[in-house]
């Protein structure tokens, strides 16, 4: 039998599933990409379905802003959304095939919400372009992608529901994570998370700041952000909060930019 070929390294024969792996081989820091960007998530279903009423103040606040910050808008898909999952689950699409369907929606609303930010130099960006920020930002450029993680037909099979569960929230988490960005702020049509729908249950109490293990123990219905974020935000490196604000209030965006709470924040721990 012949020996194996091996290439000499710190991993040398390695399956790279072993336990005690992470005690044997010191962590190197991680470079953050893009440190002092503000990622920006704009719902679909919590603004750009709204319209010109929601979208052109949003916009100029957001384009004026640019001018001050760095920022990366990142978009949401919305009721377009519901609808095409509605139709896939309906027709019984693989969990992956309802991944790509919706992606193509949230793309649709990055094309609309660049041009919207055309006269601040907004642009259209693709995943493959996220590590070009550094350059884009130095011109000037307003960057804009959708939220929608690229994991498409190799989405998580979901076993007991058929909803991708890596949607546009979790993808603008995964955006601020690998760039090692300033904030990860989530802009809804609600002023936070709350115990309840508000919408549904006025009474419903405001969570102004909570660590996710607390979140967790509190095993609600229903929360305004995807729950895979949480389960994300409590392993990242990097960011270790995420904003949610009501960006249908003017100023929000700022406040969160500069750490103030405008809504409510979760923590790592």
């Amino acid at each position: 039998m012949k020996k194996r070929f091996e290439l000499t390294s710190g991993l040398q024969g390695e399956t790279l599933i072993r336990k005690g792996l992470k005690t044997k081989r010191p962590v190197a820091g991680q470079i953050r990409i893009a440190p002092d960007i503000n990622i920006v998530k704009i719902g679909g279903h919590g603004a750009i379905d709204y319209g010109r009423e929601v979208m052109y103040p949003l916009c100029e606040e957001i384009g004026t802003l640019s001018k001050k910050h760095q920022i990366l808008v990142v978009t949401g898909g919305g009721g377009r959304v519901r609808h095409i999952m509605d139709i896939g689950i309906d027709l019984g699409m693989p969990t992956g095939v309802l991944a790509e369907l919706s992606s193509k929606i949230s793309e649709q609303n990055a094309i609309m919400v660049s041009i919207l930010l055309a006269k601040y130099n907004g642009t259209r960006i693709k995943s493959g372009d996220l590590l070009e920020l550094p350059m884009l930002l130095k011109l000037g450029i307003l960057p804009v992608t959708h939220g929608t993680p690229p994991y498409g037909l190799y989405e998580h099979p979901a076993r007991n529901e058929m909803i991708p569960p890596h949607r546009t929230d979790t993808g603008a988490f995964l955006i601020a994570e690998v760039l090692g960005a300033k904030n990860c702020i989530i802009g809804k049509n609600v002023d936070g998370l709350y115990t309840e729908d508000p919408r549904k249950n006025p009474d419903a109490e405001l969570i102004r700041d909570i660590t996710v293990e607390d979140l967790i123990r509190m095993n609600l219905d229903d929360m305004v952000i995807e729950p895979m974020v949480i389960k994300l935000l409590k392993e990242a490196v990097n960011i270790r909060e995420v904003r949610i604000i009501n960006c249908h209030k003017r100023g929000n965006i700022e406040k969160a930019i500069n750490g103030k709470n405008a809504g409510t924040i979760i923590r790592a721990e």
